[in-house]
């Protein structure tokens, strides 16, 4: 009998369910009402081509999603793109709304600013990505607090690198707890596991541990900073009608 993996791993990106020999391609588990987010508004991807850059389904069952450009070599599964669908969904509708912010606040643990943190915000930053980092983004001898304030208003999506260190500060209470209780509360919020895993953050916070997000274990830091890029380049569908809800 096929045992679930998801005490050791944890299911709560769709590529680790998906990979579980217990649970793959069954229910999705504990996650958040999606009330709140509109109907997606993306065709549903052919299935023609055979290879990962041809816009169709490759031999491992993955593919581009809707919104990634035609040059893309970044594939997903179909529980990824289900995933990851409402965020995407979310964020055109607060570009719309909101053309002038940023297009991600990173919150992370003070110690991983000169690490990791800036890792991915330079891999961001390299792909397009206009993101809100505390590291550059607050000048010095300025209230930090009221600049993270100011960053979270000037943000449409709220990124946030779990990691060890983070997982300590949140345990503790500060500065990165403040910005993910007001991350959770907008509901535009998406995990980047990394040096950790979903059911070590379950434990701090089962209400991040929740949302669908990335895991570095999964895909290299350069793939996800990618799929991030792809999930937050709404230029081509500002341009476009709004597509009527039904």
């Amino acid at each position: 009998m096929s045992r679930c993996t998801a005490p050791r791993r944890g299911h709560r990106t769709a590529s680790g369910r998906a990979a579980c020999p217990a649970c793959g391609g069954g229910g999705y588990g504990y996650s958040p009402s999606r009330s709140y987010y509109p109907p997606s508004a993306y065709p549903s991807q052919s299935s023609g081509g055979s290879g990962a850059t041809s816009g169709g389904s490759s031999s491992s069952g993955r593919t581009r999603a809707p919104w990634s450009p035609s040059t893309s070599s970044v594939t997903y599964t179909s529980a990824e793109v289900k995933d990851l669908t409402p965020a995407r969904d979310a964020t055109v509708m607060r570009a719309r709304q909101q053309p002038a912010l940023r297009d991600v606040f990173l919150c992370h643990a003070w110690d991983d600013r000169r690490g990791s943190a800036k890792e991915l915000c330079d891999l961001l930053e390299t792909k397009g990505v206009s993101v809100w980092f505390s590291e550059k983004d607050i000048p010095y001898g300025l209230p930090f607090m009221r600049e993270i304030d100011r960053g979270l208003a000037k943000s449409r999506t709220g990124l946030v690198l779990v990691t060890p260190a983070l997982l300590t500060r949140l345990e503790r209470g500060g500065v990165s707890d403040k910005e993910l209780s007001e991350l959770l509360a907008r509901n535009l919020l998406l995990p980047v596991v990394h040096g950790t895993t979903y059911g070590e953050l379950r434990n701090v916070s089962p209400l991040l541990a929740s949302r669908n997000g990335f895991d570095t274990a999964e895909d290299s830091m350069e793939v996800v900073a990618t799929k991030i890029a792809e999930l937050v380049a709404v230029e081509d569908d500002l341009t476009a009608p709004p597509t009527p809800a039904t």
